[in-house]
């Protein structure tokens, strides 16, 4: 049984998932302890428990520890990651439901079904547009076009919208399966980003007034031309259970993707919500970076499991990036070098 300290680095979430993943995949018992512990409520939040739960289904592990609030969690695969059809409810892991974002869910289980032998189908409950997680159009516009360059066919779909407080969004994935089976394995570059094409984006009104989604829409529209960047922002009024407002932007390069957002909340102004999302943009646009900052963290287990050498930019080594790395080379062994000097990372390669 492989022991993993939740406690290193940042000592979050992404321990716990990571490693729930690379256990599915590798049919590979484990034992993680600390779990969350450089958090200020530490061990299993709702969210956790849904990927600790989903990832147990998908192989018929054996759990020990697996409720709300445990810093300790046993994990014992007994099968192969099994394609299928499944379906996940972030708020069954909680009394009274909860918000936890699904997409965290859907990054735990998708790298697993992924590289199982057939296509899956599934379906995600919880919320879908909540803060300190990937948006849905995130993993849309950013994070599933990213995978499809590592041979890795997924699709996403919204359902629903689910905000904080009460959640209850639904995404549905689906994956192709048999994922790096045909993977190139010459050593590849991506340090260049090459020019920009577009930065596209929506300002959302989520079951609040539609002049809301208008001034976040137009005040990053302005901002960005003024920037010389001219952007397609569109504004968009949706219904969800919990009110909602956001901005969205995607901006596609050459050769990359990067993804920015800011979340509204009570008494912050429309165009602030506008603002911070595309400060974020126009920082790492300056960068020239290949990846920005959370997408770094998000390839690290892909490209460990393509098994090809490569290297990638990134705009900022993150400490959860740094950690990231630290849990694949717990499973796979040292593969990672980091250059802080240039912002890349390294990947050596692997025997697949």
């Amino acid at each position: 049984m492989l022991i993993i300290n939740g406690a290193y680095g940042e000592g979050g979430g992404q321990i716990l998932r990571t490693s729930l993943a690379l256990a599915v995949i590798l049919a590979q018992p484990i034992r993680i302890e600390n779990i969350r512990a450089g958090r200020k409520n530490p061990g299993l939040a709702a969210q956790h428990l849904a990927s600790v739960r989903a990832a147990a289904k998908l192989c018929d592990a054996v759990l020990s520890g697996d409720q709300l609030g445990s810093t300790r969690l046993t994990f014992k695969p007994r099968r192969p990651s099994t394609a299928g059809v499944y379906e996940f409810d972030v708020a069954a892991a909680r009394e009274g439901g909860s918000a936890g974002a699904a997409t965290l869910v859907l990054q735990t289980v998708l790298l697993p079904l992924a590289c199982a032998t057939g296509p899956s189908t599934v379906i995600i409950k919880g919320g879908t547009h909540v803060p300190w997680s990937p948006s849905f159009h995130y993993i849309q516009n950013v994070y599933l076009p990213m995978l499809n360059l590592l041979e890795l066919q997924a699709t996403v779909d919204l359902l629903a919208w689910g905000w904080y407080p009460a959640g209850e969004g639904r995404i549905r994935l689906e994956t192709a399966g048999k994922a790096f089976a045909n993977m190139d394995l010459t050593a590849k570059e991506w340090v260049e980003r090459g020019p920009l094409r577009q930065v596209k984006g929506i300002g959302v009104a989520s079951s609040l007034p539609a002049h809301i989604a208008q001034r976040i829409a137009d005040r990053a529209r302005n901002l960005l031309k003024q920037a010389g960047l001219p952007a397609e922002i569109t504004p968009m009024r949706v219904q969800s259970v919990s009110p909602g407002a956001g901005l969205f932007l995607t901006a596609e390069y050459e050769a990359s993707r990067a993804g920015f957002s800011s979340l509204g909340e009570k008494g912050k102004p429309s165009e602030r919500v506008a603002e911070e999302a595309v400060e974020q943009f126009l920082a790492f646009h300056q960068s020239g970076a290949f990846a920005d900052e959370h997408l770094a963290d998000q390839l690290i287990l892909p490209i460990a499991l393509a098994g090809c050498p490569l290297t990638f930019s990134t705009s900022n080594l993150s400490q959860h990036t740094r950690t990231n790395i630290w849990v694949v080379e717990q499973f796979f062994g040292p593969m990672v070098v980091v250059d802080q000097e240039h912002n890349q990372i390294h990947f050596s390669g692997r025997n697949r």
